[in-house]
């Protein structure tokens, strides 16, 4: 492809340019595509071929309305109607949660899908990002994520399950116990766009459990798991009362006509979409091993249709994705414009064996200099030791969420330190859960955690050494006012800059136990006592069931971590559960 492509993503802050774009600039052929997450097995050659056969009646008339195509979907996905709204695409989706559904605050790991940080910030919120460390293969640990959402007062928490771009995934047990310890929150948001490609557990999805609750929301999506990104259509799944006031805003004519066709179409074509996903994860298997063969690059594992690998010392990923393009005609995701990531790390989206041999014998010429440019010239040195572009979005994350992610990308492959602020817990040595450092006990020293077995180097520069995370002592912690903080919510322009995290207000409501990182994830809990309903407006007080709602324990008279079984898909043998796992008889 002619090098001047390459401008194109100079010209985009938020993404990669599209594939539409790209083609426009090149010769008229299109790069072989690790950008964009799309499953490369479904639909079939065959209902393309229907698809185009119909183009004309489908482009040339108005669709059915939302109400209708969103009823053949519940059909097949054996869920209510009145629990689901669909949208036109996850995007739309955010935006409507965004507005209606967030007053104040919102919480999200990052790095991970940037309208979780972008969407809000544009409307004023104050987003505490809960930065993933790199030096712990970017697994969140939902005990530490519920410190820092009490430390910080979040009324919104978001977890992406599994997490984009990095793929971590989280067993759905712990979701369903972290959704019970947030049930004071106004909402949480379980995004589940990417599991239909997991496989670590057969039922992984928090759907049915989300129905139940009074403040829970999962976000699906449909244009990933059926390859289908331009039809633009996703769901959401919630209470009756929470679906329908999204619903309520969306267009009556918000679907287009292909996602009606394409709705309609897959009863009849489950065993191929179940085919695809159990590709998909075969070719994930084949992939990692292949990448994971290139001296000093690391792979990350992944539940998701992509692999989330950081370039060896000394490379860029900027300078390898524009090569990888204009000399090999290959388009990958670098990710020095995610909060939280840097430019020395790609996201790679799981394609067939023939396109991988392609991809790796790319990156052998780009990284190792087998071919007439030589090796990727090593990063600029900037003193901060940042990647291209991730110390703009460091100021970003300052402005936005306080002091309390400063430094947030440090040193390539040294990993994210936890906000100073929200006390970073100690490591039990016995390889248990964390502790607090707030319980009281005792702390034991650091100890540097190794970044990733020895390997070949390409250039002689040293590995950047894990930071140990900072002992409180040296920290000088501002002294908080000793005035109460005021229970309004924040007005868009005034977005708040503390020093530090400061404590929640009290409130005269019993407050709700915070999650215990060392028991609450391991045994189940007593069902709750009744709580006190909370005020009609102002924040939800700690502890009270938002909008004053049971939580799901209480409703079914148990511990809470009972799951509902499994209903299948009806009427279709072949199809797969509602996690797009297994068969379920109809």
């Amino acid at each position: 492809m002619p090098d001047n492509v390459t401008s194109l993503f100079r010209s985009t802050a938020a993404h990669s340019p599209s594939m539409a774009a790209l083609t426009r600039e090149s010769d008229g052929a299109g790069p072989v595509d690790f950008c964009i997450p799309c499953n490369p097995y479904f639909p079939t050659p065959a209902m393309f071929e229907e698809m185009a056969a119909r183009l004309r009646d489908i482009i040339t008339y108005y669709p059915s309305s939302a109400d209708t195509i969103t009823a053949e979907l519940c059909g097949l996905l054996q869920l209510p109607p009145q629990c689901v709204a669909m949208g036109n695409g996850s995007t739309e989706l955010i935006t409507w949660i965004d507005h209606l559904l967030v007053r104040e605050s919102l919480a999200v790991p990052v790095p991970t899908f940037g309208r979780w940080t972008d969407q809000p910030m544009e409307t004023g919120k104050r987003v505490d990002m809960f930065p993933l460390q790199e030096s712990s293969g970017f697994a969140l640990d939902l005990a530490q994520y519920a410190e820092f959402i009490r430390a910080r007062g979040t009324r919104v928490a978001v977890i992406c399950n599994p997490n984009n771009p990095d793929g971590g995934f989280l067993h759905k047990h712990a979701v369903v116990q972290f959704m019970d310890a947030m049930a004071d929150l106004d909402l949480v948001v379980i995004d589940e766009s990417f599991l239909e490609f997991a496989d670590a557990e057969n039922e992984p999805s928090v759907v049915q459990e989300a129905m139940l609750r009074p403040n829970v929301i999962v976000l699906r999506s449909l244009g990933k798991n059926f390859g289908l990104h331009g039809i633009r259509f996703g769901y959401l799944v919630a209470n009756p009362a929470l679906a329908g006031r999204v619903r309520s805003m969306l267009p009556k004519w918000n679907l287009n006509s292909f996602a009606e066709h394409v709705v309609f179409m897959l009863k009849e074509h489950g065993a191929e979409y179940a085919q695809s996903l159990h590709q998909v994860r075969r070719d994930r298997m084949d992939m990692s091993g292949q990448l994971s063969s290139l001296p000093g690059l690391t792979v990350y594992p992944s539940q998701g249709n992509f692999l989330f690998v950081r370039l060896p010392v000394g490379a860029e990923g900027t300078v390898v994705r524009d090569r990888l393009l204009t000399e090999h005609r290959i388009l990958v995701r670098e990710c020095g414009n995610k909060i939280g990531s840097s430019s020395r790390f790609l996201r790679l989206v799981v394609r067939p064996q023939v396109d991988v041999r392609r991809l790796v014998t790319g990156l052998e010429q780009v990284l190792y200099g087998t071919s007439r440019r030589g090796a990727a010239v090593p990063e600029q040195a900037t003193g901060t030791a940042y990647s291209s572009g991730t110390a703009a979005v460091d100021r970003l994350v300052t402005q936005t969420n306080g002091a309390g992610t400063r430094g947030l990308a440090q040193a390539a492959g040294a990993g994210m330190p936890l906000p100073a602020a929200a006390s970073a817990p100690a490591v039990d040595p016995g390889g248990g859960m964390p502790v607090p450092a707030a319980a009281g006990l005792p702390q034991p020293e650091p100890q540097p955690v190794p970044q990733e077995a020895p390997r070949p180097q390409p250039a002689p520069q040293p590995v950047p050494q894990p930071v140990p995370v900072p002992q409180p002592a040296p920290q000088p912690v501002p002294v908080p006012q000793p005035a109460p903080q005021p229970v309004s919510v924040p007005q868009p322009q005034q977005l708040p800059q503390p020093a530090a995290y400061p404590e929640p207000a009290p409130q005269p409501a019993p407050a709700a136990p915070p999650l215990a990182p060392a028991a609450a994830f391991a045994a189940p809990a007593p069902a709750p006592a009744p709580m006190q309903v909370p005020p009609a407006t102002g924040p939800t007080p700690p502890g009270v069931p938002a909008r004053g709602g049971l939580t799901a324990a209480q409703v079914r008279g148990t511990d809470g971590l009972s799951m509902a079984p499994a209903t299948g898909w009806p009427g279709a043998q072949s199809w797969p559960d509602a996690a797009g796992m297994g068969q379920a008889a109809g």
